[in-house]
């Protein structure tokens, strides 16, 4: 073996030990793929990843996604021999590793940088959080789908900014997961050549060998999807991995899945080839006889020789900095030539609007038929568009439903070269794959761009997964979605969402708002586009609306606060309050209306976000839900799960406890009890109640 080869298994195998190491303190993690795989991601990283080390945030780096997140070890080793310096926010010191020794040893515990899986924005070369499996694979094609919008859109000759390639390791269980069978369908059809998936294939999953579920052909698979297709028959064959590396680099027309045969826990004599290996820690006696199969010191932990990062720094580490330095002075150039354009980029990096991104929204008079608020919201997303030229997205062949679809300039249709559109276009479309859509518009996020995804709100059950993520790692995606409630009408209760307001609340990170009329969505979006650390979910209605006289009633600006008083009693002191979000605040006007005809005192409150609404100040929220007027009626056409939260134990709640039905909206309506008469008798019976409690149960 030579002095070359000698050093390179020196760091593989110092990989591994840190690796299993981590696993076995933590007496917790899966020790097995981060040594079978150890010489793929050496591989990988040493010789062909364009990524610096001191600047983990460039923004023409490549990308390596561990879709395999439960090899986390593997990847914070890396991390640490790289010498990875601290980028995210989350770190309070200045000039740290990303992961250090100590934080190796603390893996799995709480406050460290090593967490059971790869967190996104808490430990920086993390580029999204993965575990369950599938989703960084599918994220990665978003990543990748943003590569060639940035180089078609800004590249200019002799100034080609954007040319980074994306990496995922994936495991059979990413492979065997619909999500990412939806990506890489998608992926093959954009043919985005600068993406490339390494399956470590070690027939291992928890329950045992995948030969138990898992028997198709893989290779076939993505051949069909339009994939290239390589196998590396040894995964400690160094050099068949740098060729297939290099044929993904020379491949220039489709996404490239490079099948590498590994055996899970290489090393352990004992639990070769187990699923013991993959799932728990080795035990004292075979972490010994691991270590002496690599020729290490059984008794050494956590032993880094000194030629390992050195080696790192020497070839990793000078081939970054010095394609991020080229990159610098390539970016100072271009920025001469092409201001505009590099303003542009600018304020995409560090999450800032354009000037002026607000000065062409619509404006919605009265009108008593109104509109759909997905129609208003179609409206104002364009006029948005026509201002910040990275807002770009779509739905999952639902556009024309979603009003999602941008006419505004420029705008285009993203597709490869040669299927009716460009990699410059803002429109995408991504076929009835929902999971994959949002997995992807988190990737498009990560890469800096503005997206949204778009589809009816009863197929977000098709997509939790990635929308819990996106929550998680407080990525601005904002998303759409549409035929609200059961008022869609005559498709049914199939489609016809009832639970879904409650869950999505039921979500920390996730901001839902649901407005109420044409003008209130103009100012959800006007709050949507000024936050930079949560994702969105804008609740949209099929049916028309009321447009709301805003001479008449309260500006819809107090969407801002989460929840206003848009009509209210003459003197400020309401004897019931009626409560409603979305299609349901009309009915309350107009009960409202009746209830003053009557010399009843009312307040309409339009709640269209629980969340912006938690966030006012405690004076703010008594202001307009005054706690001493306990008449209260929440109406809203879903789940009333949660709403005792505001109209109390003993207030009305209009909510469904079953599911929905198949007639015209305006039927099911009132099937439902959603009517302004029925709204009106709950109020008068919350006044007879309350004040017959208050008199100490005499009537008055």
């Amino acid at each position: 073996m030579t002095d070359s080869a000698q050093l390179d298994q020196l760091c593989i195998n110092t990989l591994r030990t840190l690796s299993i190491d981590a696993v076995q303190k933590a007496k917790s993690g899966h020790p097995g793929t981060p040594m079978g795989a150890a010489p793929t991601a050496y591989c990988l990283w040493q010789r062909f990843l364009r990524y610096d080390p001191v600047d983990p945030e460039w923004p023409n780096r490549d990308r390596f996604v561990l879709s395999a997140g439960h090899a986390s070890a593997l990847l914070y080793s890396l991390l640490y021999l790289c010498g990875v310096k601290a980028a995210s926010p989350s770190y309070k010191e200045s000039d740290r590793l990303a992961v250090t020794l100590e934080d190796l040893k603390t893996f799995r515990q709480i406050g460290s940088r090593c967490t059971g899986h790869p967190e996104y924005g808490w430990t920086s070369g993390v580029e999204t959080t993965t575990g369950p499996l599938g989703q960084g694979a599918a994220t990665s094609v978003g990543m990748a789908i943003a590569e060639r919008w940035l180089a078609a859109t800004y590249n200019r000759p002799n100034h080609d900014l954007f040319d980074y390639n994306v990496y995922a390791l994936c495991s059979d269980g990413d492979i065997m997961e619909g999500v990412c069978a939806e990506a890489a369908s998608l992926a093959g059809h954009l043919k985005l050549s600068n993406l490339c998936w390494i399956y470590d294939d070690n027939d291992i999953t928890i329950e045992g060998s995948t030969r138990l579920t898992f028997t198709e052909d893989v290779a076939a698979r993505f051949f069909g999807y339009g994939w290239n297709v390589i196998h590396v028959s040894d995964a400690n064959d160094l050099e068949r991995l740098a060729r297939s590396y290099e044929i993904f680099l020379d491949t220039d027309d489709c996404p490239t899945l490079i099948i590498v045969q590994s055996h899970i826990g290489y090393g352990a004599p004992n639990k070769h080839d187990t699923k013991e290996a993959h799932g728990e820690p080795l035990g004292d006696e075979e972490v010994r006889l691991a270590k002496e199969s690599y020729g290490w010191d059984p008794d050494a932990q956590f032993y880094v020789p000194d030629e390992v990062p050195a080696h790192f720094r020497d070839q990793f580490g000078q081939r970054g900095a010095a394609a991020r330095l080229g990159w610098d002075e390539q970016f100072a150039a271009y920025r001469q030539k092409f201001p505009d354009l590099a303003e542009q980029i600018d304020r995409m990096q560090h999450g800032d609007l354009p000037d002026g991104w607000d000065s062409d929204l619509p404006d919605f008079p009265a009108d008593a038929k109104g509109m759909a608020t997905r129609e208003s919201s179609g409206k104002v997303l364009n006029a948005i568009a026509g201002k910040m030229p990275w807002l770009l997205g779509g739905a999952a062949d639902l556009a024309p439903s979603t009003k999602t679809h941008l006419s505004t300039e420029p705008s285009g249709e993203f597709q490869a070269p040669g299927q009716g559109g460009d990699y410059s276009g803002r429109n995408f479309h991504f076929g009835l794959r929902e999971h994959a859509m949002c997995a992807i518009a988190s990737g498009l996020s990560q890469s800096k761009l503005r997206p949204y995804a778009a589809s009816f709100f009863i197929f977000t059950d098709y997509c939790r997964a990635a929308v819990r993520l996106c929550a998680m790692m407080e990525l601005p995606v904002i998303y759409i979605w549409t035929h609200d409630s059961i008022s869609l009408g005559e498709d049914g209760p199939t489609h016809q969402p009832v639970e879904h307001l409650a869950s999505f609340r039921a979500m920390p990170g996730m901001v839902l708002i649901r407005p109420a009329d044409a003008n209130e969505v103009i100012e959800a979006w006007r709050v949507i586009m000024q936050i930079r650390d949560r994702p969105v979910s804008l609740v949209l209605t099929r049916q028309a609306v009321p447009t709301l006289d805003r001479s008449q009633y309260a500006p819809a600006s107090g969407v801002s606060r989460g929840a206003y008083v848009l009509a209210d009693a003459v003197d400020q002191s309401p004897d019931v309050l009626l409560l409603a979000t979305g299609s349901e605040v009309a009915p309350c006007v107009t009960a409202y209306e009746q209830l003053a005809s009557e010399g009843i005192k009312a307040r309409v409150i339009s709640m269209p976000s629980w969340e912006l609404f938690e966030a006012q100040s405690q004076e703010y929220r008594d202001s307009v839900l005054p706690p001493w007027v306990k008449a209260r009626v929440a109406v809203e056409a879903a789940s009333s799960f949660g709403w005792e939260r505001y109209a109390g134990s003993d207030g009305a709640r209009f909510g469904l406890h079953a599911f929905g039905l198949s007639a015209p909206a305006k039927v099911v309506a009132h099937h439902f009890g959603f009517t302004p008469e029925n709204i009106a008798a709950a109020a008068r019976e919350q006044i007879a109640q309350h004040r017959k409690s208050s008199a100490g149960g005499q009537e008055d």
